[in-house]
């Protein structure tokens, strides 16, 4: 027993040796560029494949063999990447998002030139580089981390490193070549990618597909150690590697046994589940989404008919037999659940694999127990459906790159203790419903299917619930600010992806009757992900064109040129436009020639909470009145000329919102907000003005619903609202705008002031309209995509969908940044006008002009206080 013990744990040592040594990769390139690698596991597959074809296909020695593999090929590739790809995109600004979606390119596009190169038949005659003792591999793990760890703290390297990760352009301003950083990162990355591929091979299938994923799967230990700690890495991929190998002694008799073997052969993958569901996710809110796509015209009807005519092809021309063209439409539907998920709601959703092969699944198991295949499909879609739940609920506080991994996390999770596991999948088989057995007639049946699925995500798209997915996917604090609720978005966007895709994967089953689960495979996932992203994620022809591409290409060809194709182009995302978009379009109208600027007089005399239009309660002519009814700054900038008088000072009304005693302190001690206590009083414009730092906007935070306070509550009429997120507030009436302005690009200038009027407390269409004269963009522009309008215009804008939603309160933030003089004078009229209208206005602004010109009351805060 005791040997058996101690010969299980060598076997550990030797897989997490190996782990750890894809930890150090990651780590180091995260650390070095700020990129998550996926591709690093078909990395450490080309390595594996060129030793192997140096040393066994060409006779090469082995030394002389791993020396040019893991010093001259793999270093190669890392700086190849680094200069090719992630460089590019690091100039260009791209998020991390993108950075990811090109780390997949490099993924698909290694795999599918593997897949080219060597064949897709696994190998078995890898060679083997350090022996058999697992001791030697653990020493060369921490001699490679001691290394590591001593050029990181020692050497001018190492603080050259440092300092890029900490701050990249400040880096560079002080003399450090930020460039040579990042590609020493990619070839060490690489390196370590490459020596971790040549440990694997002789005791794992070494073929296009396994190792790649394999070693996504042992990412867990980079995760685990957040991407940071080399220490934490390399003790979690031992710890990992020594418990699967002491499980593969358990054999319990009964339904357990197979369940525990599962989890014997995949503990890494319940290691990356956990790890990227419970623990913090990597990166950061708001800054690592993907971007919103270039504005897509609607499609003239000619260029549908055409698509239309291409899938009716093969009904009147092809011959019985459509086995390939059958896989289409079932394939189109499966990505078409990626256009509600990443192109409408610009979620990262990786798993949709996993989805497609459980309606398969399902559909298999319901048919079998005696329902036809149709009710069976059905069930099943109703059955995977919830199941989209479980990447829809981490998605309400994970983006961008932890969202990323946990769908991933899903999707292997469940090809590994599901699609791949006898108990679950041994056995079935899939018939076609009755009256479709004929390939023609079956087909049919499929297009009629994709066309209703089609209607369906074009009406989402175009209503009122597309308009909140696209203002999730442009700027998610915008999204919640307008009163958007955006967990309940996700998960609806989850859940609907998750019910397409296995809708199609039910269709695909049935059309190749067979449940494959090779069709279903996480690889697979990444590809589909990759193939609607360059295509265009927010587009319904994508879906059809890439579907038509991916089946056609690997059937008219090699199996890979398809992979390899998808590749070259996600790997140059940001830098080529979606191919959709070269389509031609329908134009939406041109702006005004002004932008949509306001007229000289100011805007149309409206009342200013579209309530109701009262004598006195428009722009008046020389501004606002201010405090004590003395003619306001603004006012006199914008008209020199006197006013007529005003009635004396009204009875000051009651506060509706109102902080009490709050203090904000961040986690390691500093303290934001102490002890701020402050009441809005309708009718009159409140500014806080102070320092950078002083507080104004974190105190601005609390009050709109963005930042929770570790003390104190903020009330509205008496009742406590601490607890509520920004778009219930938005629903109470408390409207905010951003320093950095918040609109919604891929939306039309209307539908942005719409989502407001449909979020808000008010939902008639005769909002949006009186938002839009008040502002100034009743005219052309308000057909006009946000993307590429002024400043001024998107000032208005965002302050117009505020208003739509008819509030009692509004909150500003450095509303005037941006703008000219001119522009920074319609904004006092306007500001001015709302509050003699009765609206309450909270301003932080550092335009002393525009404070002193409109202002009742101005608070000074610094430290965290308010201090008069």
């Amino acid at each position: 027993m005791a040997s058996l013990t101690y010969d299980l744990t060598l076997a550990g040592l030797a897989v997490g040796s190996a782990a750890a040594l894809t930890g150090i990769g990651l780590i180091v390139t995260y650390r070095a560029t700020g990129v998550l690698n996926l591709a690093h596991g078909a990395i450490a597959m080309v390595c594996a494949y060129v030793l192997r074809q140096l040393v066994v296909e060409w006779g090469w020695p082995l030394s002389l063999g791993a020396l040019v593999t893991l010093l001259v090929v793999a270093p190669g590739i890392g700086l190849v990447l680094d200069r090719a790809v992630f460089r590019p995109l690091a100039l260009l600004g791209s998020s991390p998002a993108q950075t990811l979606v090109a780390s997949i390119g490099v993924f698909v596009l290694l795999v599918g030139g593997a897949a080219l190169v060597w064949g897709t038949g696994a190998r078995a005659d890898a060679p083997v580089l350090l022996g058999d003792d697992p001791w030697t591999q653990l020493a060369a793990v921490v001699l490679l981390a001691v290394a590591v760890g001593a050029v990181t703290r020692w050497t001018r390297f190492g603080r050259e490193l440092r300092a890029v990760v900490d701050n990249r352009p400040l880096a560079m301003l002080g003399g450090i070549d930020a460039d040579r950083v990042s590609a020493a990162g990619w070839a060490f990355g690489a390196f370590t990618a490459g020596l971790t591929g040549v440990l694997l091979a002789p005791y794992v299938r070494l073929d296009p597909y396994g190792m790649p994923l394999l070693v996504v799967e042992v990412i867990a230990v980079a995760v685990v150690a957040r991407m940071r700690s080399l220490p934490v890495a390399i003790v979690t991929a031992l710890a990992l590697g020594v418990a699967q190998a002491q499980l593969t002694r358990l054999h319990p008799e009964g339904w357990a046994g197979p369940l525990v073997q599962a989890v014997g052969a995949n503990l890494f993958v319940l290691a990356l589940l956990v790890a990227a569901l419970v623990l913090p996710g990597v990166g950061g809110r708001g800054q690592d989404a993907l971007p919103p796509p270039a504005v897509a015209p609607r499609t003239p009807p000619g260029v549908w008919f055409t698509v239309g005519a291409l899938f009716l092809l093969p009904v009147g021309f092809a011959g019985t037999d459509l086995h390939t063209a059958i896989q289409v439409p079932a394939l189109a539907i499966v990505l078409l659940s990626l256009v509600v998920v990443t192109g409408r709601g610009g979620q990262i959703a990786l798993g949709q694999a996993a989805y497609a092969g459980l309606g398969a699944l399902f559909t298999a198991l319901l048919a079998a127990g005696g329902l036809p295949e149709l009710l069976a499909l059905a069930l099943a879609v109703l059955i995977v459906a919830p199941l989209g739940l479980v990447t829809g609920w981490p998605a309400i506080r994970r983006h961008g790159l932890a969202l990323a991994l946990a769908t991933l996390a899903v999707g292997v999770t469940v090809s590994r203790f599901v699609f791949a596991q006898p108990y679950a999948t041994a056995g079935l088989e899939l018939g076609r419903p009755a009256g479709f057995a004929d390939d023609r007639r079956y087909y049919a049946l499929e297009l009629v299917v994709l066309a209703c699925c089609l209607v369906l995500v074009g009406a989402l798209r175009r209503g009122r619930t597309g308009r909140a997915l696209a203002a999730l996917r442009d700027h998610e604090g915008g999204a919640e600010a307008s009163g958007v609720r955006v967990g309940l978005l996700k998960i609806l966007a989850f859940v609907l992806g998750a019910a397409l895709a296995a809708l199609g994967g039910g269709l695909l089953g049935m059309g190749l009757r067979a449940f494959d689960p090779e069709a279903y495979d996480p690889v697979r996932g990444l590809l589909w992900f990759a193939a609607v992203v360059v295509l265009g994620a927010d587009s319904l022809l994508s879906p059809l064109a890439a579907a038509a591409l991916l089946v056609g290409l690997d059937a008219g060809t090699r199996g890979g040129v398809a992979a390899a194709a998808i590749g070259v182009l996600a790997a140059l995302t940001g830098r080529i436009p979606p191919l959709t978009s070269w389509l031609p379009t329908r134009t939406p109208p041109p702006a005004a020639a002004d932008g949509g600027r306001p007229p000289p007089g100011g805007p149309a005399p409206l009342s200013a909470t579209g309530t109701r239009e009262r004598s006195g309660t428009g722009v008046p002519p020389g501004g606002a009145p201010g405090e004590g009814g003395k003619p306001s700054a603004a006012g006199d900038r914008a008209h020199p000329h006197p006013r007529a008088p005003v009635p004396g000072p009204a009875p000051t009304p009651p506060a509706r919102l109102r902080a009490h005693h709050l203090t904000l302190t961040y986690p390691g001690g500093l303290t934001a907000l102490s002890d701020v206590t402050l009441a809005l009083t309708p009718g009159r414009v409140t500014a806080l003005v102070g320092p950078n730092g002083a507080g104004k906007s974190t105190l601005f935070d609390c009050l709109a619903g963005t930042l929770r306070p570790t003390g104190g509550r903020v009330t509205l009429d008496g009742a406590d609202i601490t607890p509520r997120p920004a778009h219930a507030r938005t629903r109470l009436g408390v409207a905010r705008s951003f320093q950095q302005l918040a609109v919604f690009p891929s939306l039309t200038v209307e539908d942005n002031v719409r989502l407001g009027a449909e979020q808000g407390r008010r939902r008639s269409s005769a909002q949006t309209e009186q938002a839009l004269r008040l502002l100034g963009l009743s005219g052309s522009v308000r057909h006009h995509p946000a993307a590429g309008l002024p400043t001024g215009t998107l000032r208005r804008v965002e302050l117009a969908r505020a208003l739509a939603g008819g509030p009692h309160t509004l909150l500003l933030d450095e509303p005037s940044a941006g703008l000219d003089a001119e522009e920074t004078d319609a904004l006092a009229r306007i500001l001015a006008a709302l509050a003699a209208d009765g609206l309450t206005v909270l301003l932080v602004e550092h335009d002393p002009d525009l404070v002193a010109g409109i202002a009742h009351t101005v608070h000074t805060m610094e430290g965290g206080r308010i201090v008069s």
